[in-house]
């Protein structure tokens, strides 16, 4: 049984890297996909665990040699998700968690219709610029450039399958963690899991 896709998408500053890793320490069955990306690291981040940071040179190449799953620009830097990983992990039955945008998703969808795509929302667009100003590691030209940019991503919301108000961090967690258990026992996947087993007590 190939393993399940899962999308979180979230407007910058919506507190979706805090939930991924909430959800990935409660749940050791979810990989998490690492992107390839054109942007240079922020503080605290890590090559290999965060991004893949390499050069625009070299993402070019890779893309113009159908290395992503999808791929997209984002406030000026390029974005993409290994192809040959994905297959990997999905062949292993290995549930896979994607951090990525609209646009990615989209691409995503197109290629492995059975995605599961979750939103996450801030509380609202007031605490969703708090949140970006908080951050203390952005000019302000930057700030409004990813305000421009969530009013975009929001007008996507409804190509989801879940959305996720993050305004209680706790309880947008357990939300995210609910949903990925949600999926593993709905009757087609418990069917391709223990078919086997249930078709001897039928």
């Amino acid at each position: 049984m190939s393993g399940k896709v899962y999308i979180v998408c979230a407007p910058s500053g919506a507190g979706k890297t805090s939930l991924v890793r909430a959800l990935l320490a409660a749940d050791p069955g979810v990989r998490l996909s690492v992107s390839f990306t054109t942007r240079a690291p922020r503080p605290g981040e890590a090559e290999g665990r965060d991004y893949h940071f390499v050069s625009r040179e070299r993402f070019l190449e890779m893309a113009g040699r159908g290395d992503f799953l999808e791929s997209a620009e984002v406030h000026g830097n390029l974005y993409g998700t290994s192809q040959a990983w994905i297959a990997e992990q999905r062949a292993a039955g290995r549930d896979i968690l994607l951090e990525i945008d609209w646009q990615g998703a989209a691409q995503v969808r197109r290629l492995i219709p059975d995605t599961v795509g979750i939103f996450i929302l801030p509380p609202s667009f007031e605490a969703l610029a708090q949140r970006l100003r908080s951050r203390d590691h952005d000019p302000d030209e930057v700030i409004a450039l990813r305000l421009t940019g969530a009013k975009e991503e929001l007008a996507h919301v409804a190509e989801f399958h879940y959305v996720i108000i993050n305004d209680v961090f706790e309880t947008a967690a357990h939300d995210l963690i609910s949903v990925i258990r949600a999926e593993r026992l709905k009757t087609e996947n418990q069917l391709r899991r223990h078919g086997a087993w249930i078709n001897t007590i039928k």
